[in-house]
């Protein structure tokens, strides 16, 4: 299986602009040959907390009609949004839809980054999919700091693990290149990373997009600059 991971630039709270530049680059992932896109960390909104918090209208449901077109691109995806809960605040949560567009799963976030726990409210289960007879493993930016996360999803026979993150320049750059290839080499997965590259609420995201294969070798790599995808084989 071709698997591509996604970076891209936000325009900040704004849900049909960030969704149109998804589905493109979804397009653009199928036809490169890949059969799933992953995305980086609020593809939708870009890390604008404040927005989040104070405009439910900028949260999204596994069925939002403006995903439609991210659904329709052929391809099966992993967004990540700013979900309803059941309480009254959001969770941070990617969703999967297969590439007929129906929805495969949710998981949401378990381990909040600093002022995230202010605002929103942690997930309480791991997330597992499975596609053309890959199990998935999902994590969300910080969550991947976790080590017990990769461990757990390895012992569930988890092949392959996908993460929608942030990581911006400074420490993120460095972050960024330990962490995956670490969980990559520590557990045998293959690691996918989603990044934000350009302005990302207050940071700049790094970009670097990547996949990683069991072991920790770098098989496919975004540059600093550009939103695009890359694409490797697991």
């Amino acid at each position: 299986m071709r698997i591509a991971a996604a970076q891209l630039t936000c325009l900040p709270a704004d849900v049909p602009a960030n969704a149109a530049r998804a589905a493109a680059l979804a397009v653009r992932a199928r036809a490169e040959g890949a059969e799933l896109v992953v995305f980086p960390e609020f593809t939708l909104t870009g890390y604008e907390l404040a927005a989040l918090a104070a405009d439910p209208g900028l949260w999204t449901g596994a069925d939002d009609p403006r995903l439609d077109a991210l659904r329709s691109a052929g391809i099966a995806t992993a967004v990540n949004v700013a979900l309803p809960g059941a309480g009254p605040r959001p969770l941070i949560a990617t969703l999967v839809y297969d590439a007929d567009g129906a929805h495969v799963t949710t998981y949401a976030k378990q381990h909040l980054f600093r002022h995230e726990q202010d605002l929103f409210e942690p997930g309480a289960g791991d997330g597992r999919f499975e596609l053309g007879g890959i199990r998935f493993s999902l994590g969300i930016c910080y969550d991947n700091h976790f080590p017990e996360l990769a461990s757990r999803a390895a012992a569930d026979g988890c092949r392959v693990h996908l993460a929608s993150s942030l990581y911006g320049t400074g420490d993120g750059i460095g972050e960024r290149a330990t962490v995956y290839p670490g969980i990559a080499k520590e557990h045998g997965l293959y690691v996918v990373l989603a990044n934000h590259v350009g302005p990302a609420g207050p940071w700049t995201g790094c970009g670097g997009a990547a996949v990683w294969a069991p072991g920790g070798a770098l098989t496919a790599e975004a540059d600093d600059r550009t939103p695009g995808v890359v694409t490797a084989s697991v």
